[in-house]
């Protein structure tokens, strides 16, 4: 049986101040959320232990934006498995277009993240996808396929979510057409030994288009950017029809 994951990406935005102003508004939109849709904030590292306070017993779970591959060492700006565990994390963002563009993120280091990740508890979210160019050029399929097959080596599929995130509709506006979305996701869950792993689509997910998304056979979810950081929008994408 596959998962609803409905997960919002803040990136970097959010004081604490902030993030907890937005997690009362939105938990009071909850209410009526079925149980089998599981909702995570994937938030900037400064507001995770305020949020673990806050939430704890909650709807809601927490997610981190990235998780190093190793337990601790000299990596200055990084953050490891035990970090996340030890404040209540659950879910672990890894292999997102913007790491890989700005900051150099591989596929290799990809797949030692996702290990780590798993090692220490936590599921990760990996996100795959192609951009413009590879679009227009009918590379598509065949990027996100050698994506799959170099991230998931060693990967246990039991404990993984994936997100099919087009580059060139991630805060662009433009949104990838449900129908076009769900025959990717089709092709991406083909390439996968557990045919329950809950594939999600990411960009430009709005409270106007979450709706025609949901009522894809093969998207099990969705991962949202900006539409995630108003307590209205994203309960809107939460409770969706």
């Amino acid at each position: 049986m596959r998962k609803i994951v409905i997960a919002g990406n803040w990136k970097m935005y959010k004081t604490q101040s902030e993030a907890l102003e937005f997690l009362k508004g939105f938990t009071s939109c909850l209410t009526e959320t079925p149980e089998e849709r599981e909702v995570i904030l994937c938030v900037p590292f400064t507001a995770l232990t305020l949020l673990s306070k806050n939430m704890h017993g909650g709807r809601v779970m927490l997610g981190a934006q990235n998780v190093h591959w190793e337990e601790s060492g000299a990596y200055t700006g990084e953050i490891s498995g035990p970090m996340l565990t030890e404040i209540g994390v659950r879910y672990a963002i890894v292999g997102h277009s913007e790491r890989r563009q700005y900051f150099g993120e591989t596929d290799e280091t990809v797949n030692m993240r996702l290990r780590a990740a798993q090692q220490h508890g936590l599921i990760p979210i990996l996100c795959v996808g192609e951009s413009l160019r590879q679009r227009e050029e009918g590379e598509a399929e065949s990027h996100i396929a050698f994506q799959l097959a170099t991230d998931l080596i060693g990967v246990d599929q039991q404990k993984l979510a994936i997100a099919y995130e087009p580059i060139w509709a991630i805060g662009t506006g433009r949104t990838c057409e449900s129908t076009d979305a769900n025959r990717i996701i089709g092709l991406i869950r083909s390439k996968l030994n557990n045919p329950d792993v809950p594939i999600l689509y990411g960009g430009s997910v709005k409270p106007d288009n979450i709706d025609d998304i949901m009522a894809q056979p093969e998207i099990d979810g969705v991962l949202v950017g900006g539409a995630s950081l108003e307590p209205a929008s994203f309960a809107r994408i939460v409770n969706y029809k």
